[in-house]
This record gives C-alpha cells, sequence and structure tokens, in this order.
C-alpha cells in the first residue's frame, strides 16, 4: 500500500518533469505564454517597484474579526496594524501604539496611540476607533471565531458576548490613549494587541456596507503599511503603498500584488517565468529537484497538522473509534516519505516552539517527557484494532462508510489517498475523499459540515494557550466540535490562575485528556516550504507562518 502511494507521487513527477523539459516557454497563471528569458517583473513592467508574489487562493475573508485562515492573517498584516506588532525577532514592537504600561496588579494596560494616526483614507483614527473595533469582536451577530481567545481574560467579556458590548471594559480616555481592564491576569495579553483580530475597523465604513466593506477595493478601509487599490476575485489584490501610514518613510515597494493562485503548478510556472517573486504552494512533485537551491527555503513554523473527526456525528462519539483510527497511521512514513521530509512526524498535539511558562518548550514537559503516542508503528497498529473490536467492530464489520474533506493543496490530496488505503487495509474502513475548494473548504468545516477533514493550527503568539484552547467548547474555532467537561476545566483555570506553576500544570492536564481523548488526531509538525527570489531584500518569514514584507525592496 505504501509503494503504491510512493509510486503515484514519482509517476507524477516524471510526467511534470516531461512537461517542464518540453519547451522554454511555460504558461503564465493568466494563460498567456511567456518565455523565462524575456520575463519581466510586475516591478519593470508597470514602472513602479511592485512585489509580486503568491501566499495562496482568494482568502475566505479579510475582515479582521473574523480571518481565521494564514493566507488571510497575510494579507492584513499590509492593510491594518494592531496597537503593538512582533519584530524579526519576535519580540513585542510598537505598533500603533507608541508605548503602554501594566499596572502592578497586571489587570490595567494602558496604550499611548501615536500622534496623528490616519486611515488609508485621510480621515484621523483614534482610540474611539480600537474601543469600537474590540467590542465589535464580541458582538454575537459579528460571531468573531478569535472573540473567546483574545479577549474572554477582559473584564465584562461574558456580558459582552451575550449582547451588552458596553460591558466590555476597554475605553478610550482621550483620543490618544486607551485603557483596557483585565478580570484577571493575562501575561501574554501584549501578544493579543499584536494579533491581526484586534485590528481596528472605521465604524462608519463597517455600518454603511455592513459585510460587503470587506470585499471590495472601494470600501475596503485599513490603518496599515499598504492599502487595497485593485482586488480582482480569483486573481489577484493589488495594494499599494499607504501614504498617509505613519512609517510611510520607510516603505520602499510602491505595491505588493497577491496572485490568488490556488493550483500550485501555475503558480510554479508564474514563479519560473518570473511574473511571480515568491510562492508559498511549491508544487510537492518538485521538492525533490528544488532542495539544496538558494531560492527554495524550508523554514519551521510552530504549529500542528491534524485531522478532525466530527464529534457530533454518531460514528465518531466513542472515543475508541478516535484513538483506533488515530493509531493506524504511520506518522513516519507520512511526514518523511509522503511529505518529503518537508514535516517533522507528530506524535503530541502541541509540537515545537510553544514556550512553557517557566520559558522553557512546553513538549519537553508533556507526558512525563514521553510522547503520548508512540513511534512504534506496528504496536500502535495493533491497540487500533483491538480498539476498534472494542467498539463493536471487528476487522471493520459493520462501520459505515465515512468521508475525508480536504483542498487540493500540498500534500493534502496525498494524505486523503494514504489515509484511504490504510484504513482500508488495516481497519477495514471504507473511506471517500471529497476534494472542495479553499474558499468552499473552511466554511463548511467551521459549520460541521463533514465527517472526516483534514485541519491545522499555526501559532499567533508562542503561549501553548492560543492552540490548545482550539478544542475549548466554545471556542469559534473548534472545528471538530469537540466538548469535554473535564478538558474546560483544565482551561478555565489555565485561563484564571495568577501562579504560572499552576498554570502550566493545568495547560498540561488539557492536553493529558485531550490526547487520551483523542478529540483530534495530530499528524505532523509544519515547516513552511516556499520559493522566493534573492532579488528580494529586507524581508523575512516568522515562526508563526507570515511573510514580512512590509520593508522590502526588490534589488536588480
Amino acid at each position: 500500500m505504501k509503494k503504491k502511494i510512493l509510486s503515484l507521487m514519482l509517476v507524477a513527477t516524471m510526467a511534470l518533469s516531461m512537461v517542464a523539459c518540453g519547451s522554454s516557454a511555460s504558461t503564465s497563471a493568466d494563460g498567456s505564454s511567456t518565455s523565462k528569458d524575456s520575463a519581466t517583473t510586475d516591478a519593470t513592467a508597470s514602472g513602479e517597484k511592485i512585489l509580486s508574489v503568491q501566499i495562496g487562493p482568494d482568502p475566505e475573508t479579510i475582515d479582521p474579526a473574523l480571518n481565521s485562515a494564514v493566507d488571510g492573517g497575510n494579507m492584513l498584516l499590509y492593510t491594518h496594524e494592531c496597537l503593538l506588532v512582533v519584530g524579526e525577532d519576535g519580540s513585542l514592537q510598537p505598533g500603533q501604539a507608541e508605548s503602554y504600561e501594566v499596572s502592578e496588579d497586571g489587570l490595567t494596560w494602558t496604550f499611548h496611540l501615536r500622534d496623528g494616526l490616519k486611515w488609508s483614507d485621510g480621515s484621523d483614527l483614534t482610540a474611539n476607533d480600537f474601543v469600537y473595533s474590540w467590542k465589535r469582536v464580541c458582538d454575537p451577530m459579528v460571531a468573531a471565531p478569535y472573540a473567546d481567545t483574545v479577549l474572554s481574560m477582559v473584564a465584562g467579556y461574558n456580558d459582552a458576548i451575550e449582547g451588552n458590548l458596553d460591558a466590555l471594559q476597554v475605553v478610550a480616555a482621550d483620543d490618544n490613549t486607551f485603557v483596557v481592564t483585565l478580570a484577571n491576569n493575562c501575561p501574554f495579553f501584549g501578544s493579543l494587541a499584536a494579533f491581526a483580530t484586534l485590528s481596528p475597523v472605521q465604524q462608519a465604513t463597517v455600518e454603511a456596507n455592513g459585510d460587503a466593506w470587506a470585499v471590495n477595493a472601494e470600501t475596503y478601509i485599513g490603518n496599515g503599511s499598504f492599502y487595497i487599490a485593485e482586488w480582482v476575485p480569483g486573481s489577484y489584490i493589488l495594494m499599494k503603498k499607504n501614504p498617509n501610514y505613519w512609517n510611510a518613510d520607510a516603505i520602499k515597494l510602491d505595491g505588493i500584488k497577491f496572485n490568488l493562485i490556488e493550483d500550485s503548478n501555475a503558480a510554479y510556472t508564474a514563479y519560473q517565468s518570473g511574473e511571480i517573486m515568491m510562492i508559498k504552494d511549491v508544487p510537492t512533485e518538485e521538492i525533490p529537484s528544488l532542495t539544496g537551491q538558494s531560492e527554495f527555503h524550508v523554514e519551521p513554523i510552530i504549529g500542528t497538522y491534524y485531522i478532525n473527526l466530527n464529534c457530533e456525528k454518531d460514528v465518531f462519539k466513542d472515543a475508541n473509534v478516535r484513538k483506533a483510527l488515530s493509531l493506524s497511521i504511520d506518522r513516519d512514513y507520512v511526514a518523511n516519505t509522503l511529505m518529503q521530509g518537508t514535516y517533522s512526524p507528530a506524535y503530541n498535539f502541541m509540537g515545537p516552539g510553544w514556550v512553557d511558562t517557566d520559558g522553557s518548550e512546553f513538549i519537553k514537559n508533556a507526558n512525563g517527557g514521553k510522547t503520548y503516542i508512540s513511534e512504534d508503528y506496528a504496536a500502535n497498529l495493533e491497540e487500533a484494532k483491538k480498539l476498534l473490536a472494542d467498539a463493536g467492530y471487528p476487522d471493520g464489520a459493520g462501520f459505515p462508510t465515512i468521508t475525508y474533506t480536504t483542498n487540493d493543496a500540498g500534500y493534502h490530496k496525498v494524505l486523503a489517498e494514504y489515509l484511504q488505503q490504510a484504513w482500508a487495509s488495516e481497519l477495514g474502513i471504507n473511506l471517500e475523499v471529497n476534494i472542495v475548494e479553499w474558499s468552499s473548504f473552511t466554511p463548511m468545516r467551521r459549520n460541521g459540515e463533514y465527517e472526516v477533514a483534514r485541519n491545522g493550527w499555526v501559532g499567533d503568539y508562542s503561549d501553548p494557550s492560543n492552540m490548545i484552547e482550539l478544542l475549548y467548547s466554545q471556542n469559534g474555532n473548534n472545528d471538530g466540535k469537540y466538548n469535554n467537561p473535564e478538558f474546560d476545566k483544565a482551561i478555565d483555570l489555565a485561563r484564571t490562575t495568577l501562579d504560572s506553576a499552576e498554570r502550566s500544570k493545568a495547560l498540561h492536564e488539557a492536553e493529558d485528556i485531550l490526547m487520551a481523548d483523542t478529540g483530534c488526531v495530530p499528524v505532523a509538525y509544519y515547516n513552511d516550504f516556499y520559493l522566493q527570489s534573492e532579488k528580494i531584500t529586507g524581508s523575512w518569514h516568522s515562526a508563526y507562518g507570515y511573510w514580512m514584507f512590509m520593508y522590502a525592496d526588490i534589488v536588480e
């Protein structure tokens, strides 16, 4: 079965190689034919310095309150700026706020905004805009998926999320002073103040246009280093330098063109032609030939590729079934063969990079220093078969056909085909694969309109609560609909305790419960692999899966 999957990958590689070697001309993303030797970047073609990149297809949304995807987050970095920002070294740095202070008890955070802040349309931006925007995240009519994650520690949140928005304790002391009162100490609140969900949005624009404000260039007003000048769904989003940005003099690019390409082969062709100077989605078939080249990068990020088993479906309400499906996956084979070593096998939910309360790596303190899932696949598989039999499905007898939903990018389809064969041959379970477009996939998953689905999470900040809380019953990003009162109890304690050791213990207990219960199925730890022209200078890639081109330049 493993050989069959690998053979399919090799055939695909050979087929793509024959196409690539057939002609010196290539086809660009819009279908036009270009020669690599004569190709020009958008920078020279337009007379402006426009950086052309590909970080994904059409985002589901770029409303700061609603976005929960990395591709949308990448775009929000340019159109909006929070009170604080994260620097290249991972430290918090001034953003819209030039300074802030925290009260001795840690409950009052006072942010001092820069003088003369403007929206991209030139109108004034004040502390009241942050008051409106943060309350909007709590609005049950908005249904922001991150509301619980970013604001549950703020005093008045419980009433605000029920509709009394004015209960949220965020106030504008004056135009330049924004004050937040917390209900309980939150040592990483500074990181939340730098997170895109809490970006300011312009009240007049949102109220005049409703949800439509965030779907076209004419009404998309931001406060970041760039603004949206053109937006052609399915083709590109063109951002231009925002002359009203407080640090506009430091911006060297005239614009950034985000090519909305879902097909990695089309992205790769455009990169080869010189039409695009950076692509996130590299065809997996090309990785063996690209490895070792200076323009090909593999960089670690904090996050886990995992599978959701919809816990609201009857067949997945039994933890034995969930655990059997998890243990029957050969993670080493998946990460190092199917994913060609670009990812790492995941035997815990929380992987490398997450920081414990004492500053050490969270994973090293988990489960007494042992992995939750054994690296002995043969033993795992034996246990999986026993668990499935205990659940009433010996050798899969009587188990219903289930459907795995995923989008077709990166290794998603390859993994789906592996699961289809592995669960059939090893457990006797019939799995059908449903491939859907990215724009449809995320809302389907969030709404629970699936049985099994691929999922993944890349950290927004390094505190482990950012990912472990995904499985909290009321979390808007709990796509698997997992619900365990004991897990919620541990999370509640981690949120409220002032004792760092007790908080660490509670977070580890939450992962203990999650993994014993198989609330989700971790598969691999993420790395980002991408192609970037060496003509791009002054950019950097963050551990949170973002490409930072704000202060980049293009050199010939």
